[in-house]
This record gives C-alpha cells, sequence and structure tokens, in this order.
C-alpha cells in the first residue's frame, strides 16, 4: 500500500499512551459502578447497626470513641441521601467508561470529553493543594499520609500531563477523512 492510499482510508498510527488512558479510564469507570452497586445496596440498611456489624468482623471495638463518632454521624444520614450518592457515582462512573471506550475507539467527541473531564479537576486539586494543612505532630499518622500533599500533587501533576498528552495529540491521534 503506497502512503497516499494510506493516508486516503485514515490509518492510525499506534498510541500506547492513548490506550493507557483509555484503560485506565475504563478501569476507574468499572470500579465506580461497582462501588455504586454496593453504596445502593447500602441504602436499604440501618447504616450504624451495619458499621457495627463490619467492626465487630473485623475484631475492633465498636465502643472505641473514634468508630462511636463515626457511628453517630451515620445516624443522620438518610437512605435518600445514599441513593443520591449513589446516583452520582453511578453517572461518573458510566461517563468515565463512555470516555474511555470513545478513547480506545478514537472518536472524535470522546478526546474533548477526556481533556474537559481531566481539566475540570485541575482547580480542585490545586486548591487542595494549597488548602490543606499537613496533620497534627499530636495526631497519629501512618508513615504513607505524613505528607498528604504528596499525593494530590501526583493526581495533580498526572492530570495535567494527561490533559497536555490529548490536547497536543488531538489531531494526530483523531484524523478523521
Amino acid at each position: 500500500m503506497t502512503e497516499n492510499a494510506n493516508i486516503q482510508t485514515g490509518s492510525k498510527k499506534h498510541a500506547p499512551t492513548l490506550y493507557f488512558i483509555a484503560g485506565f479510564k475504563i478501569f476507574k469507570g468499572v470500579l465506580l459502578l461497582a462501588a455504586a452497586a454496593g453504596i445502593f445496596a447500602l441504602a436499604k440498611k440501618d447504616l450504624p447497626e451495619a458499621f457495627d456489624n463490619f467492626l465487630r468482623w473485623v475484631h475492633l471495638d465498636p465502643e472505641n470513641r473514634f468508630f462511636s463518632a463515626i457511628g453517630d454521624r451515620l445516624e443522620t444520614v438518610t437512605p435518600s441521601n445514599v441513593r443520591v450518592l449513589a446516583s452520582g457515582t453511578l453517572l461518573y462512573g458510566l461517563f468515565l467508561c463512555a470516555s474511555g471506550l470513545g478513547l480506545a475507539l478514537r472518536a472524535k467527541w470522546a478526546i474533548w470529553l477526556a481533556i474537559g473531564e481531566s481539566a475540570f479537576f485541575i482547580p480542585i486539586e490545586i486548591f487542595e493543594l494549597v488548602r490543606r494543612h499537613a496533620p497534627d505532630s499530636e495526631a497519629r499518622a501512618h508513615a504513607l499520609f505524613t505528607h498528604p500533599k504528596i499525593g494530590i500533587a501526583i493526581v495533580l501533576a498526572v492530570n495535567v500531563l494527561i490533559v497536555w498528552y490529548l490536547f497536543q495529540n488531538r489531531n494526530r491521534l483523531f484524523r478523521h477523512h
């Protein structure tokens, strides 16, 4: 096949980074869909009792002040609030799956969905990076969480790289004839 024939048939170059981004979005979407199913199941249960049973199952003391405070807060959650949370999780999971599949199939609309979705979180991550404080010296934090800003900075950097990559390569990756 000649070079002109390749251009006319719309052959596309390999793009492993694009497929990695698409796969990651699909993976996150599937996880959110599973989480939504679990959250919908929780809407039918008495949350404080379910939390107490879970603590006993993992052999933790439900009378502990920390866990008791969580149980008290769970009493204020209504089944309707849980269904709203589950619905939002379901919609975002479907959005990520559609975006990821569109990227994998190289649909022109998917590039703008992916750029918009990733760019949407950048200001929020910057705000959290600036606002969030390190744990108090009195608070006992796990060694991995002694610097919580590192995680936010990594997520911010990944989102900026995704937006930059997709924006810079949108014409090369999504050329239509």
